[in-house]
């Protein structure tokens, strides 16, 4: 996808009513700017703030982002840390705000292995946006796909489900955030071209852009380019069409 500015979309396109955002380049981004990797990540969310306050006048209904995944714990201790230090900041500083535009926060994935005041942190800024609508954001923390499913078939077992009854309608409706629904649009920053274990059951049918633009760069214009990209494709969903 280009780099270059994208107007607005057009009335009439179709708008994705969920899309997700795997946010990277936050290191390469610092790098180039001779920059620590904390001040890449500390840029990359004024980049969220961006991003969502243009999902809003977007029309868009549902944001997901992937802030930290179960793979980030084998980084280094430090940037560990610093991006739960982050993560607080952010909570205190940004959401606040975009609370007051309307946006419900909530935060998915494991919630066993961060500190407890952060687990209250979150649970606190979830409480106080609850009654929000204006856009659901999803910041998906401590979160693995595959670890999803696998969380869904604990519960399938636990609940004792007849092995006869299992579908996909029964394992979805255990998975970490069903209400969340499926992913109509994924979008990848930095050139990358994998999923990074990303919402692997929700985005089954996803429409895929990826651009070379790092995360703390990206803006309005390219959400609306990866929109309208979005716009005018024609989503199969495995089904053939007739000519």
């Amino acid at each position: 996808m280009s780099d270059e500015p994208s107007g607005p979309v057009s009335d009439d396109a179709r708008v994705p009513r969920a899309v997700a955002i795997i946010m990277d380049g936050n290191g390469r981004w610092a790098e180039a700017r001779a920059l620590t990797v904390a001040d890449g990540h500390r840029a990359g969310t004024k980049a969220l703030r961006r991003v969502v306050e243009a999902a809003i006048d977007l029309g868009i209904e549902t944001l997901v982002v992937y802030a930290f995944s179960t793979e980030n714990w084998t980084r280094p201790t430090d940037e560990v840390e610093d991006l739960m230090e982050l993560l607080s900041e952010t909570i205190d500083g940004e959401l606040p705000d975009l609370a007051k535009q309307g946006v419900r926060t909530r935060f998915l994935g494991r919630r066993d292995r961060i500190e407890p005041w952060l687990d209250e942190k979150m649970g606190a800024l979830e409480a106080e946006t609850e009654e929000l609508d204006t856009l659901n954001l999803w910041i998906a923390f401590d979160y693995g796909g595959r670890a999803e499913i696998a969380h869904a078939a604990r519960r399938l077992v636990e609940d004792g489900v007849d092995p006869a009854a299992v579908d996909e309608d029964t394992l979805s409706a255990r998975l970490y955030a069903p209400e969340m629904g499926e992913i109509d649009l994924l979008i990848r920053t930095s050139g990358e071209l994998r999923l990074s274990n990303f919402l692997l059951w929700e985005a089954a049918y996803a429409e895929l852009v990826f651009t070379d633009t790092l995360w703390p760069d990206f803006d309005a214009a390219d959400l609306g380019a990866a929109v309208q990209a979005y716009a005018a494709r024609q989503r199969r969903f495995g089904a053939r069409t007739r000519s």
